[in-house]
């Protein structure tokens, strides 16, 4: 689409501040609604805002498989993923009065960090099943649809009858819906989707101009998928994320990164269904398995520090934290030197 490097390059950082841009206006649209619609934090954060800030990744990883990039879709996808769990690590480091994953205790949350390693399970292990196709789509691609949506009841379960509560403590911040809104639901609704439809957009645009970067400087679609793409997309995470902390929808913050990734096991689904040369899992390139694992990991450090609820650690921030921006550090560092 782009036949200038200076202007693919343009391109990517103009679509990156747009997705910022409107990040951070989602964020405060999202808590709005999570009050007027009664839904609360958690189930807004995974029902809607999970998805809205997902659409740059299904925008960017949708545009590569349809344009038979394998290696770039699958990258972008799960590298975004990865670096979605490190801006929880972010976020504990930006919320100083206590371990995030301690004061944003809920049974949603407990639930989506389990939900997220049995999903990523599901695609890396496609990679070795036979390489069969049934209209062009593997038959663990259905498979993922229909495990989502039983997690997803699952979830909503365990909204509406938890059977286990966490300890309150003075470190504890509930989801408190505010009673008085002045914006009309309407407006915000229309505010919301207008938003998410921008992210959406320059996802799009960022995958485009990502393409050309990697022809026109032979870098690695794995590098450029993995890193460059995965941090671009997933800036409505960071800011989403780091502007409910500032606002105090600290639940929010929390099961927005966890709905996210399961989420974005769909953008999986949708990468698989859109590659037209096969199964998508057979065709690309071993190494981007590494991120998957690397999520998995990332994932189950999580849980237990979520189980754990150490109060404050080393710096003010949880073990949990600490441990998975190493991991990923380490991982990122064993891409760069692999490609």
């Amino acid at each position: 689409m782009f036949n200038s490097l200076t202007f693919s390059i343009i391109v990517f950082i103009g679509a990156a501040l747009v997705i910022v841009m409107a990040g951070t206006k989602l964020t405060r649209l999202a808590d709005t609604l999570a009050d007027q619609t009664g839904l609360g934090e958690a189930l807004f954060g995974v029902l809607l805002l999970a998805g809205a800030t997902s659409l740059p990744d299904f925008a960017a990883t949708l545009s590569a498989s349809m344009d038979s990039r394998p290696d770039l879709a699958m990258s972008n996808v799960m590298g975004s993923m990865a670096v979605n769990l490190v801006f929880l690590g972010i976020a504990d480091i930006v919320y100083r009065k206590a371990n995030l994953e301690h004061a944003a205790a809920s049974t949603v949350n407990l639930t989506l960090a389990g939900l997220l390693i049995a999903l990523l399970t599901l695609p890396l292990l496609a990679v070795f099943t036979p390489s069969i196709t049934f209209f062009n789509i593997h038959p663990i691609t259905p498979v993922i649809i229909a495990a989502y949506l039983f997690g997803l009841h699952l979830v909503l379960r365990s909204e509406s009858k938890p059977m286990w509560f966490p300890r309150q403590t003075f470190q504890t911040v509930a989801d408190e819906p505010i009673q008085q809104h002045y914006e009309s639901l309407s407006a915000v609704w229309l505010g919301f989707i207008i938003m998410a439809l921008f992210t959406g957009i320059a996802g799009w645009f960022l995958m485009e101009a990502a393409k050309e970067i990697a022809d026109q400087t032979g870098m690695s679609e794995t590098l450029v998928g993995g890193l460059f793409t995965a941090l671009a997309t997933s800036t409505p995470e960071l800011v989403t994320t780091i502007a409910a902390i500032r606002i105090g929808a600290l639940t929010l913050a929390v099961s927005n990164i966890f709905g996210t990734n399961c989420f974005n096991i769909l953008v999986v689904a949708a990468a698989d269904a859109g590659y037209s040369e096969g199964s998508i899992y057979h065709d690309m390139a071993p190494m981007q398995m590494t991120w998957g694992l690397v999520a998995i990991l990332m994932t189950a450090i999580l849980l237990l520090g979520m189980l754990r609820r150490q109060t404050y650690g080393i710096g003010r921030i949880g073990f949990e934290s600490a441990l998975i921006l190493g991991v990923y550090f380490s991982a990122l560092s064993l891409v760069v030197v692999s490609v």
